[in-house]
């Protein structure tokens, strides 16, 4: 049986496979029961590995060993496997929620905060800048930063950016509201769009003419996208913690939106 070297490549990245396990499945898949020797045959995998492999897909659960004698295997449907596969990643990505919100209450993380805090040598305001790249990294500083807020913020972006987002900042509106926190916003795009926006999450964001983002957070700190990139991955923003800068940034932009 000839198996397509692009369905081993996908299918390996797929099920977190190697080559030969990737082989020896999909032969064992093509014959549904069968010998090592006859999956070593099928599969081009050599049959002193076969034996190996086939023990590994056993606790990995893509194959079964049928009893009796000569020894020979089953193959486990792909759909089960899925199913397997997702729920092992449920339980795991639960289990590692589990441990980082944990993570706060222990003796470790108060020392993290406070290497952070005091340091070897401590860090100068100024100094607390650079840049994001990755738009979950992008949103998640966002989140920090706004989240940060005493006394004001200020947002720049699109009515399509808020859509799209429209969880996450659904949940930040709530927050700096009951933060009592001031909050400004200007949106680019269709008018009937931030109309809706208004409507939905409470607030009076104002219209703008440019294609911009950024957030201020208190004239201390803001944060630009700078570029999209080609996929989520290659965004780019560049946060700055510089109260000249930001009060000055933050005074135009009031300025302009009257």
């Amino acid at each position: 049986m000839l198996i397509k070297t692009e369905l081993i490549k996908r299918i390996k990245d797929f099920f977190n496979l190697n080559v030969y396990e990737t082989k020896v499945w999909l032969a064992l898949l093509g014959r549904g029961v069968a010998s090592a020797g006859e999956i070593a045959e099928m599969s081009g995998v050599p049959r002193s590995r076969t034996y190996d492999v086939l023990e590994s897909l056993e606790k990995q659960g893509f194959a079964i060993m049928k009893l009796g004698k000569p020894v020979k295997y089953i193959a486990v449907k792909p759909n089960i496997i899925i199913e397997k596969l997702k729920s092992n990643t449920l339980r795991n990505t639960n289990e590692k929620l589990k441990i980082l919100s944990e993570l706060k209450n222990t003796k470790e993380y108060s020392e993290l905060e406070q290497l952070y805090t005091v340091g070897i040598e401590p860090v100068r305001h100024e100094d607390v800048s650079g840049a994001i790249k990755g738009k979950s990294t992008i949103y998640n500083h966002i989140k920090e930063v706004l989240e940060s807020a005493k006394k004001q913020v200020i947002i720049c972006t699109s009515a399509e950016e808020i859509k799209s987002k429209s969880r996450f900042f659904s949940i930040i509106f709530e927050r700096l509201k009951k933060a009592n926190i001031k909050i400004t916003v200007a949106l680019s795009g269709e008018e009937k769009d931030i109309k809706k926006i208004n409507s939905k999450f409470k607030i009076k964001a104002k219209p703008i003419n440019i294609d911009a983002k950024f957030y201020i957070v208190d004239n201390d700190q803001v944060l630009f996208i700078i570029s999209k990139g080609n996929s989520p991955d290659e965004e780019l923003a560049v946060w700055l913690n510089t109260p000249f800068f930001t009060s000055a940034l933050a005074f135009l932009f009031e300025e302009a939106v009257k």
